[in-house]
């Protein structure tokens, strides 16, 4: 991922050097603030742009009092992820007392109760999150392939448990809940992956064929994808997200 995280030293561009105290210019430390800087960091920058160095600077600090919050690579990659899932919890006002989990408290008036609803919210919110945090997005499946279940951040088991309770209330039993919980959560992730991939060459290019760079893809052998490259460019929102959801639970039952 271009992610650098060595243990720097010194005193950067020449300034002052520091003790490697964890006191910056926006008062002490604490995790919270560490991995919200981090996610600030990569939105404005893109992954390839965190590095401990930087993310020292931006809290103020020398680079080596974050790792007393962030101990390794992998630890901050799943703080990111972590910080991701908050925000979801955030989103959807987070009651796991109540059985049918936050998705419900949060039913529009207009809307049925139930469980296919339910999964509708999450989903919503989710993809709200990820708009706002696009670069974070890689990590929802990188995270999942290199962490095991249990050493999940406690926010990352609480967005399957979310899908689980609100099933579960609805009266599924557990190979039912777990089907309709796999489908859900393997469309959630790979609508978002695929709505926020990489497509633009060039950025700053007006033209939408050079912007996306269809001169780099050559139409004698690739002449469907060159010809639909412009319609997969767009996004399909919300409303994509939706019909795509309501196929696969299509036949369900609680």
């Amino acid at each position: 991922m271009g992610f650098a995280m060595t243990q720097e030293h010194g005193n950067g561009a020449g300034g002052p050097a520091r003790r490697a105290g964890d006191k910056g210019r926006y008062g002490r430390l604490s995790r919270e603030r560490v991995l919200l800087a981090a996610l600030e960091v990569v939105d404005r920058d893109g992954l390839a742009g965190l590095s401990m160095r930087k993310l020292g600077a931006e809290l103020g600090v020398e680079a080596m009092a974050l790792y007393r919050y962030a101990p390794s690579k992998d630890a901050l990659l799943d703080g990111l992820v972590e910080e991701f899932w908050l925000q979801v919890d955030l989103e959807l006002g987070r009651d796991l007392d109540d059985p049918g989990g936050a998705a419900e408290s949060k039913r529009r008036p207009t809307e049925p109760p139930g469980w296919q609803p339910g999964l509708h919210r999450i989903a919503r919110a989710t993809y709200g999150v990820a708009l706002r945090h696009p670069h974070v997005v890689p990590l929802l499946a990188t995270r999942l392939l290199a962490t095991p279940l249990a050493r999940r951040p406690l926010p990352v088991l609480r967005s399957d448990e979310r899908v689980l309770a609100l099933l579960y209330a609805y009266g599924f039993a557990e190979p039912e809940a777990i089907r309709i919980h796999r489908r859900f959560t393997a469309w959630l992730l790979g609508f978002i992956l695929v709505e926020l991939r990489a497509m633009d060459d060039d950025p700053e290019e007006p033209d939408p064929a050079f912007r996306l760079g269809l001169h780099r893809i050559p139409v004698g052998e690739l002449p469907r994808l060159r010809a639909s490259a412009l319609g997969l460019a767009d996004r399909g929102g919300p409303d994509e997200l939706a019909a795509g959801l309501e196929a696969l639970l299509v036949g369900d039952s609680g």
